[in-house]
């Protein structure tokens, strides 16, 4: 699909829809691009599970997630964030359409390491179908990152993944992954760019660590996938790290 614009939202910057925010989205819309957001809510998340005394356990940048922590990750997504953001949406004067794993089977997935993550999941299949028809009547989709596997049990996808997958399947020109800091750093510079082929040297010099990997992970997917460029970023209007395809992939 052309000219489609794939944003993946965090906690953090869940609570900081700007100005400057909405207005980058009005002129896009403007310009004939379409626009999909999927948000996280990790802060939100371990915030909840700590009031409910349940244990916050994160291997390689993804939660452990339990049946009870599962539970937790449904309600905090669904109930709390989502509507926050759509809300924010709404009050700005776009049209807008949460959605989460129950409508229609949007995201399907698979267990990623049942034995060691729990119910954390991967996607295998993204309905574009329903994407499309929303995008084309002007609408944006804002999707929570929750999977259902072919028979019918939830999955908590990373939000990175999950906006890797949707941009793939859309074939979007540009996917954008905003958190809490404007890129990726290195010796106490953010650089401007990273070619697809950096990506393992800088894992293994433990420069991309934590919460950074499952981003440049799903970043360098994106690429190999037919996204054209992928943006780390904290704003949309700073272009942030930008991820590109150079030399052999990572």
């Amino acid at each position: 699909m052309k000219k489609v614009i794939v944003i993946k939202m965090g906690g953090v910057a869940s609570d900081n829809l700007t100005k400057s925010f909405f207005d980058q989205i009005d002129q896009w819309q403007k310009e004939g691009k379409k626009v999909v957001i999927i948000h996280g809510g990790g802060h939100y998340i371990s915030e909840m599970m700590q009031r409910l005394d349940v244990p916050v356990m994160i291997q390689d940048g993804l939660r452990v997630t339990t049946e009870e922590t599962l539970k937790i990750t449904q309600m905090v997504l669904i109930g709390q964030v989502q509507p926050m953001i759509t809300t924010h949406f709404q009050q700005e004067g776009f049209s807008v359409v949460g959605l989460n794993a129950s409508c229609g089977q949007i995201i399907t997935g698979t267990f990623l390491d049942k034995n060691t993550l729990g119910a954390v999941g991967e996607v295998q299949q993204v309905d574009t179908e329903l994407l499309e028809h929303l995008l084309e009547t002007k609408h944006i989709p804002i999707i929570a990152p929750l999977g259902l596997t072919k028979t019918g049990e939830w999955l908590n996808i990373n939000a990175d993944h999950v906006a890797c997958k949707v941009a793939e399947e859309l074939k979007a020109e540009k996917l954008y992954l905003l958190t809490d800091v404007p890129g990726v750093k290195k010796e106490d510079q953010w650089l401007k760019e990273i070619y697809t082929s950096e990506v393992s040297k800088l894992k293994m010099a433990n420069i991309i660590k934590g919460g950074m990997l499952p981003k440049l992970e799903s970043a360098v997917s994106a690429i190999k996938g037919g996204v054209k460029e992928v943006h780390i970023t904290n704003r949309l209007q700073y272009a942030g790290t930008i991820i590109k395809s150079k030399g052999v992939y990572a």
